[in-house]
């Protein structure tokens, strides 16, 4: 395939059973021209992810990873490098919600467990990635943030709480990697029109519903050549519901 990533290595996380958004993205890379490294939990789905993947032509290798465990980052990492090459560009979308529910309710447990799988798995993909994206000269590394860093919603306190320090850890990389070409954004997405999301959205509430393509798009950009001036921002990718 051809296209403004022709060439480049990415490293997709957030691939798994239930990564709607996580495939698009990988999917939108590799039909831009992209080598892929799809991670997820779930080793048959990325498996499987990477059969359909390359069905449609696009390179895509399947690495197995818990990544709130640095030694499993660093392999995803070493399965971009050895098997391709070396790596160009991260996106980071691994995590999700684990908490709903008013703060007293909130065992402090469940609170670890949302920073783990939100701000902790992004921390320790860069930490693991810089040395690859350094070694090909600088690269990008896009983090996912949420709607919810930016305004925070009622019942959401740890979930905010977590995507607030990824927008934070991606300004505080950014200055700190900036020197070494390595470019370091996020996207804040509003309510994406996944599966689970539909299924799960209120019928009587007027979502603003924001379409993966969109989110794909951004993601693009943003690890493209096209955003070279570009880093240390948190997109804001909400079709409107500000």
């Amino acid at each position: 395939m051809s296209g403004e990533l022709a060439g480049k290595v990415a490293l997709v996380t957030g691939v798994g059973r239930a990564g709607q958004i996580g495939l698009a993205v990988a999917r939108g890379l590799g039909r831009a021209g992209a080598r892929v490294v799809i991670v997820g939990r779930d080793g048959a789905a990325l498996d499987a992810h990477a059969r359909t993947l390359a069905a449609e032509g696009i390179d895509a290798r399947p690495a197995a990873a818990d990544l709130t465990d640095p030694a499993a980052a660093a392999a995803a990492v070493a399965a971009a490098t050895t098997g391709c090459g070396g790596l160009d560009c991260v996106a980071h979308l691994a995590g999700g919600l684990v908490n709903y529910g008013p703060i007293e309710d909130t065992a402090v447990a469940r609170f670890d467990a949302e920073i783990a799988a939100n701000l902790k798995t992004a921390f320790v993909v860069a930490r693991a990635a810089v040395p690859a994206l350094r070694a090909r000269g600088g690269g990008a590394i896009v983090l996912f943030a949420s709607l919810a860093a930016l305004r925070p919603a009622t019942h959401l306190a740890s979930y905010s709480a977590a995507k607030a320090g990824v927008a934070g850890l991606t300004r505080a990389l950014a200055r700190e990697l900036r020197d070494q070409r390595i470019r370091v954004n996020a996207i804040a997405p509003g309510m994406a029109r996944t599966a689970e999301n539909v299924a799960h959205a209120d019928p009587a509430a007027k979502t603003r519903w924001v379409e993966l393509d969109q989110i794909v798009a951004a993601v693009r950009y943003l690890v493209s050549d096209d955003a070279a001036a570009v880093t240390g921002q948190v997109l804001a990718v909400t079709a409107g519901d500000l």
